[in-house]
């Protein structure tokens, strides 16, 4: 078995509890090889343990049987990027603040050596394919694990937002923007913007308004296969921006259509512990 191991080294200074992690996968018989997220440059990259083979993901992930990240949630996320393609199932360690999605704490590392023995189970979350219109172009696609969101620009002028549901009318408002979420996703930006908490192995499109100016627009709970639209209004000198998953903003102009629906492909997530959701949660939101 091979398991490729992915450590932020902004969270896990020194890539010790990477080094720790290795040392307990080898002893349980698994190959491991240890593959940065993102390209470090400079003092950054010599700061990384000499002792370490590092390889690159593109080369070590198609002949993998796990990817372990070490980080928060957004670490994940970029592990989720990586690995989907590939149908790989991700386990996270946590070494941020709260990690919803983390299967385990820095702390209980010795657990991985069940990996060896084949004693875990994955875990298939929802995705969502994300696509910006202009007219008949398509200018983006993408994909989210977490969520796509729309907001206003620096400038405190709220924007008009016209949400659709398999073209029929949700409500129309004016406000800060609005969130497209997935369960898994729920407990992320969503639940900030006062959003419903959803079981993550659950089926759902979440719209979450942010902010919005009219009493009309309240977070919706939507069945798998909608397709939802959300329309940038017309207005001239506002403007709006889509992230995906936390990534770069892309910039929207008047008319430009937002479209989601649920993915083909989804991530697997490893689990070890039995641990409910509900355990999980109420934990985590103690110490957020």
């Amino acid at each position: 078995m091979k398991v490729v191991l992915s450590p932020n080294p902004y969270r896990d200074r020194g890539l010790k509890v990477a080094i720790q992690a290795k040392r307990v996968l080898e002893r349980a018989g698994v190959r491991t090889a240890v593959c940065l997220p993102f390209e470090l440059e400079g003092a950054n990259r010599s700061e990384l343990p000499g002792e370490l083979a590092y390889s690159e993901m593109e080369k070590e992930l198609p002949g993998a049987d796990m990817l372990i990240c070490f980080g928060g949630d957004g670490t994940i996320l970029h592990a989720a990027r990586d690995a989907y393609p590939w149908d790989i199932p991700i386990l996270g360690v946590n070494m941020g603040s709260v990690g919803f999605m983390a299967e385990l704490e820095h702390g209980e590392l010795e657990k991985l050596a069940q990996i060896g023995t084949g004693k875990y189970a994955t875990e298939l979350r929802m995705m969502l394919d994300v696509a910006v219109r202009r007219g008949r172009e398509v200018l983006r696609r993408d994909v989210a694990l977490n969520d796509a969101v729309i907001t206003k620009g620096a400038v405190a002028r709220v924007i008009d937002l016209a949400v659709r549901a398999d073209g029929v009318r949700i409500y129309d408002y004016s406000g800060d923007g609005v969130i497209l979420s997935t369960p898994t996703g729920s407990t992320a930006y969503s639940m900030s913007a006062g959003g419903p908490i959803v079981e993550p192995t659950a089926e759902n499109i979440l719209v979450t308004p942010i902010c919005a100016h009219s009493l009309q627009a309240k977070p919706l709970v939507m069945g798998r296969d909608r397709l939802v639209s959300v329309r940038l209004g017309r207005t001239a000198r506002k403007t709006a921006y889509l992230s995906v998953d936390g990534g770069r903003a892309f910039k929207l102009s008047g008319g430009d259509v937002v479209e989601v629906r649920r993915s083909q492909k989804y991530t697997r997530l490893v689990r070890l512990t039995a641990h409910s959701f509900y355990e999980n949660i109420n934990q985590k939101l103690r110490r957020a």
